[in-house]
């Protein structure tokens, strides 16, 4: 597995993005396919907001990104881990680990103190096994959410 920045691959931001969509859209239900593929096209190599692939066999397995707001009900904190998406038969590999790793030593170069997320509760022990705690319990629209929070510098 290798883990690019998603500029070196912008031929695969539709696939991406219908997946983000799939994925994600319960919390957004008004997010299309198209503005998905506006909002990776956006996105910077070496600044936030960015995204990152893990690469396998000339394919994607997975994604993250960093961004400087997530949902528009959360802007108390910045920025945030998003997006971690990991194909369904590319899962328990570590593939979501290796990106979420990635994603936290590109932070601290950018400069980022820390780092958050927001995930459910069956995700909150993974996440912790990886060094994050729970900053925060919310509810995000229809979701109880966890909000959890990493330092970078401490890698």
């Amino acid at each position: 597995m290798k883990i690019v920045n998603l500029q070196d691959r912008r031929d695969l931001v539709p696939a991406i993005a219908a997946a983000h969509v799939q994925a994600f859209g319960t919390l957004l239900p008004d997010w299309t396919v198209a503005q998905a593929v506006a909002e990776l096209q956006a996105q910077q190599r070496n600044a936030i907001p960015c995204s990152w692939l893990a690469m396998d066999a000339g394919d994607w397995s997975g994604s993250v990104s960093l961004l400087h707001d997530d949902h528009e009900q959360i802007r108390g904190w910045s920025p945030w881990l998003a997006s971690l998406y990991v194909k369904p038969e590319a899962r328990g590999r570590g593939v979501g680990a290796a990106l979420v790793e990635h994603a936290i030593a590109q932070a601290a170069v950018f400069g980022v103190p820390e780092l958050y997320l927001y995930c459910e509760a069956p995700r909150v022990a993974w996440y912790r096994t990886l060094g994050w705690r729970v900053h925060a319990q919310l509810q995000l629209g229809p979701l109880a959410i966890t909000v959890m929070a990493v330092e970078t510098g401490h890698r």
